[in-house]
């Protein structure tokens, strides 16, 4: 089992297009409480972190019980944009990557996300892509990124020895959570941050090309 090549991906940012749906969700959800929403910017810092995490560092001046309020509409926003249209769709180039891998000997790919684990199995299922994917790992049943241990319970899952595990995210709590497991890192250039925030928080590789993923993969992989 030692020869595992264990391959993480974050879902929204990296395999997901949520970028407006989430952005408009939350300001919606701040604006039915007449708060004021944070910024487009200030929205997108938070993404892959778990929702009460994500509003606390938000909206510091707000109580919980007010948290609780504006996240509890947020995911009844999220939800019925969601359905009532193909707002999740899969980025360019996701389908034909995970697929390739999933015929490589040895190669097995698991899923590290801040979206609780109903709204995870829901998208896979919704694209057809959840048995690609050997372990599904969330804040339901591990604790917030960047804390380690999304990667660790994937890598136990399947036997994935660190030198052989990647991470590959949108985030900056992406990259800081492959730097607390100590796995090699891809920033993708698509989703929520910036090429320089993905840099500065210590991503082993950059790429803002999906036909030029694999090729990443593989330099890190085989290095």
């Amino acid at each position: 089992m030692s020869d595992i090549k264990l391959v993480i991906f974050d879902l929204d940012g990296t395999l997901i297009d949520t970028v407006s749906l989430v952005v408009n969700s939350l300001s919606a959800a701040f604006n039915h409480f007449g708060y004021i929403p944070p910024s487009e910017k200030e929205i997108r810092s938070i993404s892959g972190l778990r929702i009460d995490i994500a509003l606390r560092q938000l909206a510091p001046n707000l109580s919980n019980e007010q948290l609780n309020l504006v996240g509890e509409k947020y995911r009844q926003n999220y939800l019925h944009s969601a359905l009532s249209a193909n707002r999740e769709p899969l980025f360019e180039g996701a389908l034909e990557l995970i697929d390739e891998l999933s015929r490589r000997d040895n190669f097995l790919m698991a899923i590290a996300t801040g979206k609780p684990m109903a709204g995870t199995k829901r998208i896979l299922k919704e694209h057809n892509i959840i048995n690609y994917f050997s372990s599904l790992q969330t804040p339901d049943n591990n604790k917030s990124k960047p804390n380690p241990q999304m990667i660790y319970s994937a890598m136990e899952k399947v036997g994935a020895k660190k030198e052989n595990s990647l991470m590959i995210g949108d985030t900056v709590h992406d990259m800081h959570l492959a730097k607390n497991a100590n796995v090699k890192s891809i920033a993708v250039g698509w989703g929520y941050h910036t090429k320089e925030e993905l840099i500065k928080a210590g991503a082993d590789s950059f790429t803002d090309r999906f036909d030029n993923l694999l090729k990443k993969i593989d330099g890190l992989i085989y290095a």
